[in-house]
């Protein structure tokens, strides 16, 4: 007897139907099951798992040949998801369902030996393709049930073992979709985020940290160590808006994807923080794998990504971020096809003046000779500081403010300037791809970044003297829009315009 469930796949960032058809002959004096629709050796496995849950949820394998079809054939097939679909079509086979809502019904999970259902990566786009598709039901691990049931207009069914998943299908038990109430995760977004109210002084570098957050702009942070680079990057997210519900959905949705996601968590609604160890090999970093898998790029999209010491990296693991700060997007060509990520994130990165730390220091003697520090900055390309909006350096604290008992502004009250400059931001862009100042265009740049005469002056003089290339001009105006929001200004006014410029002469300092 023949018999077809639907499951689904992940290619990339998105999910496509896969169509399983189950096919007992009863011939044969053996049990002998075939997976055909190229499948990797985790499909192929399936065959023992199955088999062995059917027996144990108390269920009669089919006798004889079985074969079980993957369709598309021609598309590679990976992960275990495919366990309960194939377990369901070889019961649909020997017992009959109903095939109305066998067609009307998506399934993906892993199963164990003893017919429970284990959680799969990727439920997320899985609903959301089930939706475009106008599946009504979908069954997931109850561990992937809240995550699933983020995405409207698909009935999700959270199921614990092969025999609730039959159960369905009998109608022998009442079930009722997941019902997830999104607004909660909003209410809990900042309840665990640390505060800029913990950083003692350095001012300056609060500013920056500011400036960048309403513009979206990226920042390397240069200073000795303890001079409170990492803590203020760590506190970044805390002042940076919630994320949109698209933004969150495309942000979970990579994170499932990835496996990553934290079980607990069905919606991601803070800006990510991601900050990888700098022994990360490249595919690590933009991802990779023989079925590529985001990386950590694509893991802070939407957020943050700090590269804390960032000498200490590869100098070709960096200069692969040079292609997404400019296009926002990462593509992966293997053997099996091209698949492209999403990669919009701010770069946070840290570093010391020299490999002692303590060049131009005037509270220790630096040890390093001029070759080691030459040595030391060369790994930074000039091709990707000029993708650096900002450079700011960040001095040691004063004995009175390491002393002092008082606290800064709490990130709340940042936030709160923060949020008003992306909308500003928003408006001003509304209609385009363009989300915040980072991400304007040459043609987006001429109409909001106009100058006047004297700002042109100015300008003219810095390029001059600090040699700065065309991508520094538009950083620099780039951030002197922001600046200029920041004062609720609708022209950029000189002192705007110096400030941006002040952001961009420290590395032509040091290199």
């Amino acid at each position: 007897m023949l018999a077809k469930t639907w499951s689904s796949a992940i290619q990339g960032v998105e999910a496509y139907t896969v169509e399983i058809e189950v096919n007992a002959t009863g011939a044969g004096q053996e049990n002998v099951v075939t997976v055909v629709g190229l499948p990797d050796t985790a499909v192929r496995e399936s065959r023992e798992r199955v088999w062995s849950a059917l027996y144990t949820s108390g269920f009669r394998p089919p006798h004889g040949r079985t074969t079980i079809n993957l369709a598309p054939a021609d598309v590679k097939k990976n992960g275990s998801a495919f366990d309960l679909p194939i377990a369901v079509g070889m019961v649909a086979a020997t017992n009959g369902f109903d095939r109305d809502r066998l067609a009307q019904t998506m399934i993906v999970g892993e199963l164990a030996l003893d017919g429970t259902v284990r959680p799969v990566p990727g439920a997320l786009p899985i609903a959301m393709h089930a939706r475009s598709e106008g599946i009504k039901h979908l069954l997931v691990p109850a561990e992937n049930a809240n995550e699933a049931g983020v995405a409207d207009g698909v009935a999700v069914y959270g199921i614990r073992s092969l025999g609730d998943a039959v159960d369905f299908f009998r109608h022998e038990t009442a079930r009722s979709p997941v019902q997830v109430d999104v607004s909660r995760f909003y209410q809990q977004a900042n309840a665990k985020a640390l505060d800029f109210a913990d950083v003692k002084g350095q001012a300056t570098a609060k500013h920056a940290i500011e400036v960048a957050a309403a513009g979206g702009h990226n920042v390397l942070m240069i200073g000795v160590p303890g001079s409170g680079k990492t803590i203020l990057a760590q506190r970044l997210p805390s002042i940076l808006p919630p994320l949109t519900l698209d933004e969150a959905m495309q942000v979970t949705k990579i994170h499932s994807i990835a496996g990553v996601l934290d079980r607990n968590t069905a919606l991601i609604v803070a800006p990510p923080f991601r900050s990888p160890h700098h022994t990360v090999s490249d595919a690590g970093l933009i991802g990779g794998q023989s079925n590529p898998r985001p990386g950590e790029i694509s893991l802070a999209h939407n957020g943050v990504l700090f590269l804390d010491e960032l000498p200490e990296f590869r100098r070709n693991v960096l200069e692969v971020l040079r292609q997404p700060l400019e296009g926002g997007t990462v593509t992966i060509s293997r053997a099996i096809g091209s698949v492209t990520f999403p990669s919009r994130f701010m770069l946070v990165a840290a570093m010391n003046p020299c490999p002692c730390g303590y060049y131009g220091s005037t509270q220790r003697q630096c040890r390093c000779t001029t070759g080691q520090i030459y040595h030391y900055r060369s790994k930074i390309s000039g091709p990707l500081l000029d993708r650096i909006d900002m450079h700011v350096e960040v001095a040691p604290l004063a004995e009175n403010e390491l002393m002092s008992r008082g606290t800064g502004e709490h990130s709340e009250t940042i936030r709160a300037r923060v949020e008003q400059a992306r909308r500003i931001q928003r408006e001003r862009f509304k209609g385009t791809d363009i989300r915040c100042n980072a991400e304007m265009t040459p043609r987006a740049m001429e109409e909001w970044c106009a100058l006047g005469s004297g700002c042109k002056a100015t300008l003219r003089a810095a390029i001059s003297d600090l040699n700065l290339s065309a991508r520094a001009y538009d950083r620099i105006l780039r951030v002197a829009r922001t600046l200029a929001d920041l004062d609720d200004s609708h022209d950029i006014a000189p002192q705007h315009l110096m400030g941006a410029i002040g952001f961009r002469n420290l590395d032509r300092q040091l290199w």
